[in-house]
């Protein structure tokens, strides 16, 4: 019998989705804190969470009069929600998670009241931190394929592809206790317990469940190499249910149980990577054919 993989290589990553649709707003003057860094505008309970980048923009093209010394019609940031719904804007993710107010971008008060879209735009995948097992499942589910027509029959031919999983975490609402090395760059658990209860995007993620991670050791006297392919499933998720475990003396453990809502794909080799700036914003890519595109 040959090497066998132990569970401790695995690990799972997430990126956060979009808003479904722009957030129209009015920015008042009124509504900007210069002093605080902190402003509001007209956005359901819940829409934006913590972290998330915020793209913000004007609807008649105007310079965007928010952060100081910009002068673009649009820009995108990291941002913090208090418990009031304000927002404070960040260049880093792991300052926006931290919410203070030094590193927070200064502002400027608009001359007059501006029309604004704002929606929430995340291009990287993060670690989940503290996981401690998470198991999932795919299976095929046979068509009926005699009442459809001959044009979407194909489609079916094979059956469907469906999948569901389970996430057990020691629960945390601070991004800080992971290795110094990941730089703030992770998720918790509590982000699931937030993004369940969120309205007008859904609870939908983009997940990468990692089987076998870069440089993964075998056991076994016939087979005790390593390879530095890795192995993942990656689909489209959203979060069925959050629960919370509570025992005297014990860690509070969530459980987060998610179902695919796409391909499933189980894949083999190395995720693809994403040339960032320091800013942290993606580069634009020119493929072999002359086309200019920016990878998200």
């Amino acid at each position: 019998m040959g090497g066998v993989y132990l569970g401790n290589s695995g690990m799972v990553e997430i990126r956060r989705r979009g808003l479904n649709s722009n957030m129209a707003s009015l920015l008042d003057p009124a509504d900007v804190n210069v002093v605080r860094k902190r402003f509001s505008f007209d956005f359901e309970a819940g829409a934006l969470i913590t972290g998330d980048q915020l793209e913000i923009r004007t609807e008649d093209g105007s310079t965007l009069e928010l952060v100081a010394g910009h002068v673009f019609p649009d820009g995108r940031w990291f941002c913090h929600v208090d418990q009031a719904g304000g927002v404070r804007l960040y260049d880093k993710f792991e300052d926006a998670i931290n919410g203070e107010e030094g590193p927070a971008l200064a502002l400027v008060a608009p001359s007059r009241s501006i029309p604004i879209e704002a929606r929430s735009r995340n291009s990287l995948y993060r670690d989940v931190a503290q996981v401690a097992n998470y198991e999932i499942t795919t299976s095929r589910e046979a068509v009926d394929l005699t009442v459809l027509g001959d044009e979407h029959r194909h489609h079916y031919a094979s059956g469907l592809i469906s999948g569901q999983g389970t996430l057990n975490c020691f629960w945390n609402y601070e991004r800080v206790l992971c290795d110094p090395e990941c730089d703030g760059q992770v998720e918790v658990a509590h982000y699931f317990a937030q993004l369940v209860l969120r309205l007008q995007q859904g609870a939908s993620f983009e997940g990468r469940f990692f089987i076998k991670s870069q440089g993964a050791q075998r056991t076994g006297q016939n087979n005790p190499g390593s390879a530095d392919d890795m192995v993942w499933w990656e689909a489209l998720c959203v979060v069925t249910n959050v629960a919370m475990s509570f025992e005297p003396t014990q860690p509070i453990r969530s459980q987060i149980e998610f179902v695919t809502t796409g391909p499933v794909l189980l894949k083999v080799g190395q995720p693809p990577g994403l040339l960032l700036q320091e800013s942290r914003d993606a580069l634009l890519l020119e493929k072999q054919d002359g086309a200019l595109l920016l990878e998200e």
